[in-house]
């Protein structure tokens, strides 16, 4: 039997850098009508911390191991980190002086579950699920009440 493949669109966004922050996620399963829309966000965090948690939440919401899955995101940080093998050397390492090592260890505990390749593709370029997906990200870094990104405000608050 073939795996399941699905399409993950995803973008991060933050009003500041640190400030308020939100993610969004379209799930797309190939050769379905199968769409969903999914989004969140936190009081203070940054752009790449919601560019690669908006992908690790992607994956976690698969109920399926083994799936075939293209991520589609505009964030080099993210795309470059793994296509590149990167985030596999940080690994071995440790995360030694890596920011996001929090999210980098989740991301490589779910990415290890399907088979996941990444495909860059340019931000604000009329890329329509791209474009929604920053539209989701926007909305929920304008939400009221936002979380803590917890681990982010424990780092900022340590004194260099």
């Amino acid at each position: 039997m073939k795996a399941k493949s699905v399409y993950l669109y995803t973008d991060g966004s933050s009003l500041g850098n640190p400030g308020p922050g939100g993610y969004g996620i379209i799930l797309e399963w190939v050769g379905m009508s199968y769409v969903k829309e999914f989004s969140g966000g936190f009081a203070r965090t940054t752009n790449n911390r919601m560019e690669l948690l908006a992908v690790i939440i992607g994956l976690e919401l698969l109920k399926e191991s083994g799936m075939e899955v293209v991520v589609y995101s505009d964030s080099k940080y993210v795309v470059d980190a793994v296509e590149k093998k990167w985030v596999f050397g940080w690994e071995q390492k440790d995360f030694k002086n890596k920011k996001n090592s929090d999210l980098w260890r989740r991301f490589l505990k779910v990415h290890k579950k399907h088979k996941v390749h990444f495909q860059w593709i340019k931000g604000h370029n009329q890329h329509p699920q791209n474009e929604r997906c920053d539209q989701l990200a926007v909305q929920a870094a304008k939400g009221k009440n936002l979380p803590s990104d917890i681990v982010f405000e424990q780092i900022e608050s340590k004194p260099s």
